[in-house]
């Protein structure tokens, strides 16, 4: 059934239609679109037009297009946070519905880059603790972790065994994080943590780096989080001013 023509740019109505399609189940997760031939027909519409389509509900993560292969619904995110919240990844997991666990891989106290002297303002003869950790939810691998802090920041109970490491520093080092300074990128396969999350060749991946703060305005905590995209999606809310 082709779409009706209104005063919108044509590919805009093409991607309000599949997406309306997939929401009322008529192409569901995982399942195989129709070719570009067929669907382009079915809308009544050019190829140009229904790949321009394609292309931008690839980068909203809503198809995944594989090579030879064809073009395929993406499943839809069990976790989602706002952009603007600081949430932990083991809130988002609870809030799921799912239990968070995790796998702690190695922990290592090394003399700080000149990245870290930037980013903790602290001095050559101070130690940074560098942990690597896989988050799960139910089980399964969803979040691949590496968090840096001052050593001298770390309680001496602290544990590998807690789930959130905003915890830890808020409860048993006494450093309540505030808010941070996040930078969020999509990118394609990694060597080292795709398969660590077991992710298919074609999943993509959202990194989220940040910089957390406590209330004194001191930089205690600096992550970069690997989520698996086909898992987790984030949002932000705009106001206009």
């Amino acid at each position: 059934m082709s779409i009706k023509s209104d005063n919108r740019h044509l590919y805009l109505q093409v991607i309000d239609r599949l997406k309306q399609d997939i929401e009322v189940g008529l192409y569901k997760e995982r399942e195989k679109l129709p070719s570009e031939f067929d669907l382009a027909k079915q809308l009544g519409v050019s190829r140009a037009t229904l790949r321009e389509a394609l292309r931008i509900l690839e980068e909203e993560n809503i198809i995944i297009r594989r090579h030879g292969v064809g073009t395929f619904v993406n499943a839809k995110p069990l976790f989602t946070s706002g952009i603007e919240q600081l949430n932990s990844v083991t809130n988002m997991i609870l809030q799921a519905g799912m239990k968070p666990g995790t796998i702690f891989l190695s922990s290592v106290t090394q003399g700080p880059t000149e990245e870290d002297i930037r980013r903790f303002s602290c001095s050559i003869e101070e130690e940074i603790a560098v942990i690597e950790r896989v988050r799960t939810a139910n089980g399964e691998p969803v979040v691949y972790c590496i968090d840096k802090v001052p050593e001298k920041i770390l309680p001496d109970t602290f544990s590998h065994e807690k789930e959130s490491f905003l915890d830890v520093l808020g409860t048993d080092a006494g450093r309540k994080i505030i808010y941070a300074i996040a930078q969020i990128e999509p990118i394609g396969y990694h060597d080292k943590v795709s398969p660590i999350l077991e992710c298919d060749p074609e999943t993509a991946l959202l990194v989220l780096k940040q910089m957390h703060y406590d209330e004194m305005d001191e930089p205690i905590l600096y992550s970069v989080n690997y989520f698996r995209a086909d898992k987790f999606s984030f949002h932000v809310l705009r106001k206009r001013i």
